[in-house]
């Protein structure tokens, strides 16, 4: 039996549309179950290259089909993430600005027959509970014969979370949380203060051990109660009143100062109470001593670090894509559960479920057709050249097999470095993924090795999905300066050699060089787009960053000093998701004037100024233009050629504009061996 869970929007990625509620639309994402095992999954914001991406994931639908050989019309049951009455309401929303069919399951039908030719009897699909997607997509995957089962979210279905008992295959409800309680909202009503939005949460659990919780706590008991029975109340009214009366509210770009730290520690702190408070009344009422986490705010690893060393739990399982995309997981599981083939009781070990890189002569195609950029070397052992790269310095990016499904880059789209600099934090958060200061990196540490190197409870031996936050050992947290926290902790992720051979080999190989087990490990990606996915992704974000080297199967990459003519003989394009607009704008007092710029977002709203020069070069482009020929049309010198290809290159680097070799070249470059 073959089940397709989807979550994401009901339109299509680059139809405009007005604002719908946050906690409908976003992290889209395909997941296919084959009698109960996952064989496919990937988030479309993977392969549209849209963070959060909110609309319908057809190209993840595509792949799920493409790895199981099959066409749309030979899957035995789709499933939507949220309820068929949830859709149809938001759907009434959207429809006062834009005329849509009222019947989520009608557009959803409407929507597959116009992306993949096939019509879908009503009767195959199916929309699902948000917050039971959320509880199935943990349980399922726990190995536990019976848990309690925590899904904790914004929103979604009207409301904001669940908690159940999982027991054999089966779920039932012990209590449910409404969207006003919402612990998810109450997080981010209060980030809006410290200058960040929605799917910032994480940085400002970054921040919180900067402060110091004790500052606020007394306002910040004032927005919640702790209730009989393990309930509470949140006050969502009271947040934004409290702050502007005690604190400077912080706008985007504006420096932190100690009070916005202090107000991050105390809002961790508050979350931890609440959380801590259900679950404290929920394990003592029911006697069950393990537990399943999903949903957003199962994301905050320092809060789940805190349940794991609290002992209140035997064992916790948290669902590695706890987000909404993870919903897609939960559903495909429910109705292959419904048809008799429930997931096998069994641990999750793994999540390599998305796209491959591809066989060796096709990475190599790729990487030949940019010859003028870069000097490619095959080598013979990947590993040890990678190792020996970062224990003289080097920081990579590693792109190996198949992607991870979730926010985490698990030794397959990193960008990895050696651990023991403080200097490569700094280094790696500036010139690399150019964000702020303060933020940590995650280790991966050899499985075996894990408990020399950092506080690991009793009984824990695997925690493989970088989703807990533990302590660095005293004695360590010196030798791990890049990614021991400010707080004397780092997100861990455990490597084991039966689930990754190749990333494990890597870690071993700078142990022998090093004596250390252990490399810094984050996602592969800039500030402006998602972790990368292909080969073609792994190259732009290696041009467009201050990495070293790039290893990508068995290759390693450096980079080349391009000429004006290697930039030349590439091609442009707009992505999609990209327009060109002339407007008036106030460039100073009582002065307009006409600028020109790039706008990237679905709403129009994000946008980067640009040239008259590069505006009316961009113009002229058809679907996709040689560079060279668009540079020749203007009739300039070179020095001025030069600065339009440096404007360019940094409107690339936000991706604002495609560079990429012109179709079906192969590339110049003499490739060299290294054993």
């Amino acid at each position: 039996m073959l089940c397709l869970g989807l979550s994401g929007g009901l339109d299509r990625i680059y139809e405009s549309s007005p604002e719908l509620p946050n906690t409908f639309l976003h992290d889209g994402a395909a997941v296919l179950v084959r009698d109960g095992r996952v064989i496919a999954a990937v988030e479309e914001e993977r392969l549209n290259r849209v963070k959060h991406s909110n609309k319908f994931p057809s190209n993840s639908i595509r792949y799920c089909l493409s790895t199981a050989g099959v066409e749309l019309g030979e899957i035995d049951r789709i499933a939507f993430y949220a309820t068929e009455g949830y859709c149809n309401t938001m759907l009434q929303r959207l429809s006062v600005s834009k005329p849509v069919p009222l019947d989520a399951k009608l557009l959803l039908r409407q929507l597959l027959a116009r992306e993949f030719g096939a019509e879908i009897d009503p009767s195959r699909l199916s929309f699902v509970n948000h917050h039971e997607a959320h509880a199935v997509s943990a349980f399922a995957m726990s190995g536990f014969e019976q848990s309690l089962v925590f899904a904790i979210d914004g929103g979604g279905d009207f409301l904001s979370g669940l908690l159940a008992v999982g027991s054999g295959t089966e779920i039932a409800q012990l209590a449910s949380f409404p969207e006003p309680n919402s612990l998810g909202l109450f997080y981010l009503e209060t980030i809006r203060y410290l200058g960040y939005g929605l799917f910032d949460e994480y940085k400002v659990m970054g921040l919180a051990p900067y402060g110091n919780p004790t500052t606020y706590r007394e306002l910040f008991s004032q927005l919640y109660e702790l209730l009989e029975n393990g309930d509470y109340r949140v006050h969502l009214d009271r947040i934004g009143p409290a702050l502007v009366r005690n604190i400077e509210v912080r706008r985007k770009g504006m420096p932190f100062t100690q009070q916005h730290r202090d107000v991050s520690a105390s809002l961790q702190e508050a979350l931890e109470r609440i959380v801590f408070h259900i679950l404290r009344h929920h394990r003592e009422a029911t006697g069950i001593t393990r537990l399943c986490l999903a949903g957003g705010v199962a994301h905050n690893c320092t809060l789940n670090g805190k349940l794991l060393y609290s002992g209140l739990f035997d064992d916790i399982f948290v669902q590695p894509a706890a987000h909404d995309a993870g919903c897609a997981l939960g559903a495909a599981l429910m109705l292959s559960n419904e048809l008799g083939r429930p997931a096998p009781r069994e641990r999750l070990a793994e999540v390599y479920w998305g796209p491959d890189l591809g066989n060796e002569q096709a990475i190599e195609h790729e990487l030949n057709a940019w010859s003028g950029h870069l000097d490619i070397q095959r080598s013979d052992d990947i590993a040890s050249s990678a190792a020996d790269w970062m224990a003289n310095g080097a920081v990579l990016g590693w792109v190996q097999g198949r992607s991870e499904f979730g926010p985490r880059a698990l030794g397959n789209r990193s960008i990895l470095a050696d651990p023991r600099p403080t200097a490569n934090k700094d280094r790696i958060n500036a010139m690399v993924k150019k964000r702020e200061g303060y933020r940590p990196f995650a280790p991966s540490v050899l499985e075996e090795d894990a408990s020399e190197f950092f506080e690991i409870p009793d009984g824990t031996r695997q925690l493989p999905f970088m989703n807990f936050v533990v302590r660095v050992r005293e004695a360590k947290r010196n030798v791990l300066g890049a990614i021991t926290h400010v707080d004397g902790t780092a997100r861990l992720q455990t490597v084991s050699r039966e689930t990754n051979p190749t990333y494990w080999d890597v870690i071993n190989a700078f142990k022998r060089r090093t004596g250390v087990p252990v490399l810094l490990n984050t996602s592969f990606n800039n500030n402006a787009e998602p972790i990368v996915e292909s080969v073609s992704d792994a190259i732009t974000t290696f041009l467009t960053t201050d990495l070293d080297g790039l290893a990508v199967g068995p290759f390693l990459v450096r980079k080349r000093a391009a000429s004006l003519q290697d930039w030349s003989a590439l091609g442009v394009s707009l992505p999609p998701y990209a327009s060109l607009h002339r407007v008036r704008s106030h460039t100073g007092p009582d002065r307009q004037e006409t600028v020109c710029e790039i706008r990237t977002a679905h709403s129009g709203r994000d946008s980067m100024r640009i040239s008259y020069e590069l505006f009316e070069i961009l113009m002229r482009i058809e679907g996709e233009a040689s560079l060279g020929s668009l540079l020749d049309a203007t009739m300039l010198g070179r020095a001025k050629r030069e600065d339009l290809v440096k404007e360019l290159r940094l409107v690339w680097e936000l991706r604002g504009v495609r560079l990429h070799p012109p179709r079906g070249a192969c590339g110049r470059n003499k490739l060299q061996s290294e054993t």
